[in-house]
Order: C-alpha cells, then structure tokens, then sequence
C-alpha cells in the first residue's frame, strides 16, 4: 500500500460515521482506500496502527497491556489484519457480507464476480457490459443491506465510481444511504463528486484524497517495479498521479512512446495512438494541447517535457481551434462510429497544429 493511501487510511478509522465519500483527481488510489477501508471495518481479528504522528505509547494500552493506537479519545485505531477468513475471502472476492457496486465492466476488469442475472445475459450474448451502476444492481445491493451479516461483523457496501450510479440508481439508494438498517457501512469513492447529487453528497462525511510529493510519489513507482527513468516520465504524464502512472507503466514501451508522442503526431504518425483505446487517445492529445497551450502563453508545460514540443512557435488559432475540436470528439469517444476513422481523424488534427506557424 502506498504510504500517503496508509496514512488516509489510519485518519479515516479513528473517526466515526457510517457512510464517507472519497473523492478528488483520478489516479490518487480512492478504490485502493475505499477497500482497504472495508477491510479493516469486517476484518475478524483487526490489529491496532498507530495514527500519523500518534505512535503507539504505553499510556494507550489496551487492557492485555499491549500498545494501541492513540486515536480520538485514545481509543485504539483497528487495521485489517490480512490473515483473518474476512481477509482472505475479500481477496478471492467471495465476502458475503461485502457489496462491490461497480459498472459491469469495471467488475469484469478487476475481477469481481457479477450478479448472476447480468452474468447470463452477457454470456447469452442478450447485452454488453453496462458502464454504468445499473439500477438491477442498486436494488440487489439495497436487498443486501437489509440482510443479517454472514460473519456477524456488520456489512459494508463500496461504490467505485460513484459518479456512474444515474439518477434512477442514485435516488434509490438515499433512503438506505441515510438511515442503513443494522450494522451496514458505505463508502462512495469518486473521480467527479460534482457530479454526483447533492443528496447523496450531503449524506456522506466528505475526505478529499491526499496529493502525495513527487519524491514520495516516484520512491513508491520505484517500489512497485517501475524504473527511475520511466517513472519520471509517466508521472509527468500522468499529471502527478501516481496510480495512473503505475497503470501508464504496465503498457509496453508506453515511457518512450509518451516522449515521442508529439514528433510522432507532427509526422502524421497513426501507429503511436494504434493499440491506445479511443477515449485515452483524445485524453492524450487533450493533454498535449494544453502543454502547448501553456507553452504558447510562455508558462511551462505539466505533462510533457518542453525538450519533447516544438521549438517553433504555433499558431494561436490553430491551438484553440484544436482544443474545441478535441472536447467534441471526446463526448463521443466512449461510441464511435469507427475507431480506426476516428483515429486517423485526431492524428490528422494533431498533424496540421503540429506543423503550423504563428
């Protein structure tokens, strides 16, 4: 677990509420706290963690005499223990007493199992995956809540990315959001809680994800397997995430591609943006323009290193025109009506700003 995501983690457990909302930037970890939330809340045999800056002193002991964690009150700050049958049967994703409310194809992506009506339909070939949290899926996890615990220890319901629950399911989930029946906690995390309703905002204690210090960020991609030289790279261009730069780091070559990106472009290159699906291509390119952008009006660029732009001035209209066109494309870009012509479409753009003059 990254140190900034334990950190979160222990502040967040020595504080009260049934329901919290983590939001903030994608790529800061909120699925990662969201979870090893839910751990701690059903782990069977949780073990005291002292609190940033509240190490474990005798003066916090618990009755056996060991050291606790001095939390609000003194009272001890419970992580999940990683050993426990909760623990485990959240690894294999089989906790009875835990709802995963993801789109359907974010559960197929990570590996979660999907309710066994939706389940049938895609394997019927009757539908796609949805992407977004269907309102099936909040009635079966409403259902849930109001179930005895399996394992005695409460329930608790995680929703990731909250802000794909439409109005249907938003709404029907409220009632259950604010007065949950037994021992039934939430956590929403989310990349966009503006979009989420104010009703639901309103019943969530609200924790903005922590931004952690580029040193902190790279020592952790480099304990995670990513190189010192790659991980410069793919933390600038993942805008200072450092989740996101760990998932830039797992497609092959992408460091060296990322540099290359506008030289590529300039040439009318199509193959630097071939394998890369619709949506990220336009999210890259959307980040190439403003760095140009930036550039043009003479501030320093965020997510490429100025060594990799065009040293020739560009053309202002050029810029802005291509930034309009670009947040066009990109409220299609989940349904095109053909990848490849989209594709060579955005190369084509790209091409003409990248080699004009201002």
């Amino acid at each position: 677990m990254a140190p900034w995501i334990a950190d979160q983690l222990r502040t967040l457990l020595a504080q009260r509420g049934h329901a919290w909302l983590l939001y903030g930037p994608s790529g800061l970890g909120q699925f990662d706290l969201a979870l090893a939330l839910v751990r701690a809340w059903l782990c069977e045999q949780p073990a005291p963690e002292p609190l940033p800056g509240h190490p474990r002193t005798a003066s916090a002991s618990s009755e056996g005499g060991e050291p606790r964690a001095a939390g609000s009150g003194g009272a001890p700050v419970l992580g999940a223990c990683g050993q426990c049958a909760s623990c485990h049967a959240i690894d294999a994703h089989t906790h009875a007493d835990l709802m995963v409310l993801m789109p359907e194809t974010g559960l197929l992506e990570r590996g979660w199992p999907l309710p066994e009506k939706a389940q049938a339909e895609i394997d019927d070939k009757k539908r796609k995956p949805g992407k977004d949290i269907r309102v099936d899926a909040m009635r079966e996890t409403i259902e849930f809540t109001q179930r005895t615990s399996g394992r005695g220890n409460g329930k608790a319901v995680l929703v990731y990315p909250a802000e794909r629950m439409n109005a249907v399911s938003a709404n029907a989930l409220l009632k259950t959001l604010e007065e949950p029946p037994g021992d039934v906690r939430f956590v929403l995390a989310t990349d966009a809680a503006h979009l989420l309703l104010p009703t639901i905002r309103s019943r969530c204690l609200g924790h903005a994800m922590i931004w952690p210090p580029q040193a902190d960020a790279l020592s952790w991609l480099a304990a995670v397997g990513v190189s010192e030289g790659d991980a410069v790279t793919l933390l600038r261009a993942a805008g200072g995430r450092p989740a996101e730069a760990q998932a830039l780091a797992k497609a092959k070559g992408s460091a060296k591609q990322w540099s290359a990106l506008p030289r590529a472009l300039g040439a009318g290159d199509v193959s630097v943006l071939a394998d890369v699906p619709l949506p990220e291509a336009v999210a890259r390119l959307q980040k190439l323009c403003h760095d140009l952008m930036a550039v043009h009006t003479g501030a320093a660029p965020r997510f490429f290193d100025a060594a990799d732009l065009p040293r020739h001035q560009l053309a202002a209209a050029a810029l802005t025109r291509w930034w309009t066109q670009l947040a066009q494309v990109a409220r299609t870009a989940e349904h095109p009506l053909n990848v490849g012509l989209a594709t060579e479409f955005l190369v084509s753009m790209a091409r003409q700003v990248l080699n004009s003059r201002g």
